[in-house]
């Protein structure tokens, strides 16, 4: 028996209004691409390429992420827009770039996004889908959103999902970052390993802590900060020096000069 979903609520009031006005319309309002107005076959590909935008967050349609056989299906009109999306989201391509490099809750906040058109309201909402990810796993977790009421109610069955609500910032879909910190820590691409560097620090510090009194070494890091810059002598060559004037002149009384 599946656990049913947990309750949670928007944060604040803004989560529930909408962010894109109809009619202050401008360049960042999102385009709106529905299979029942796509009328030729440029029209469909347009769409199949929103659709990839949405679900992959790329600017361009990578050849390793296309779908061959769901594009069929969807320009003979054998599939639906959300059926598209759906088969999309449970690619092995999606799984191996989105799903397999973040742990569940930044997993529920992107798909959120791609899917649902909006960011998490909250930790509360990123707990309730996690649960879903637990118990259903995702392929169950994407029928739950695909099915759900609020993307019936905004998408339906033919039109891509978009981006719907947006405060502040710059379209989501085109900015997030693919791999989380935790992912970057475990592959080894995080520049400063503070595991070696906090163990380096305390034993610095017990090192200085085990020092009498006295001791210079207990010292070092406040000479090398006050100390002058050492002036170097400046390279002369053996050629250049003018050994007659360095050598003393007597005058006829016998003083030098």
């Amino acid at each position: 028996m599946a656990l049913p979903l947990l309750q949670y609520k928007p944060t604040t009031q803004n989560h529930r209004v909408r962010s894109f006005g109809v009619a202050d319309l401008d360049d960042e309002t999102p385009y709106i691409y529905r299979i029942e107005d796509a009328n030729s076959p440029a029209e469909i590909q347009d769409l199949i390429w929103a659709a990839y935008r949405q679900v992959f967050s790329e600017h361009e349609i990578l050849k390793a992420n296309r779908q061959v056989q769901l594009e069929s299906q969807l320009k003979n009109r054998a599939i639906s827009v959300r059926d598209f999306i759906r088969g999309l989201a449970k690619s092995e391509r999606f799984y191996q770039m989105v799903v397999a490099v973040n742990n569940n809750y930044r997993l529920v906040d992107i798909c959120l996004k791609r899917f649902l058109g909006r960011s998490s309201y909250n930790k509360d909402e990123q707990i309730a889908w996690s649960i879903k990810i637990g118990t259903l796993g995702f392929h169950g977790f994407v029928d739950a959103l695909l099915d759900s009421e609020e993307y019936t109610d905004n998408f339906g069955d033919y039109t891509v999902p978009y981006q719907r609500k947006r405060m502040e910032g710059r379209p989501f879909n085109l900015v997030t970052p693919r791999y989380g910190e935790d992912f970057r820590e475990t592959a080894g691409t995080v520049t400063t390993d503070w595991r070696f560097a906090l163990e380096q620090f305390y034993s610095r510090k017990y090192e200085q802590r085990q020092l009498r009194e006295g001791d210079p070494r207990k010292y070092r890091d406040m000479a090398a900060a006050i100390a002058p810059k050492q002036n170097y002598a400046q390279g002369v060559s053996a050629y250049n020096i003018d050994y007659m004037k360095m050598v003393p002149v007597r005058n006829a009384s016998g003083s030098k000069r």
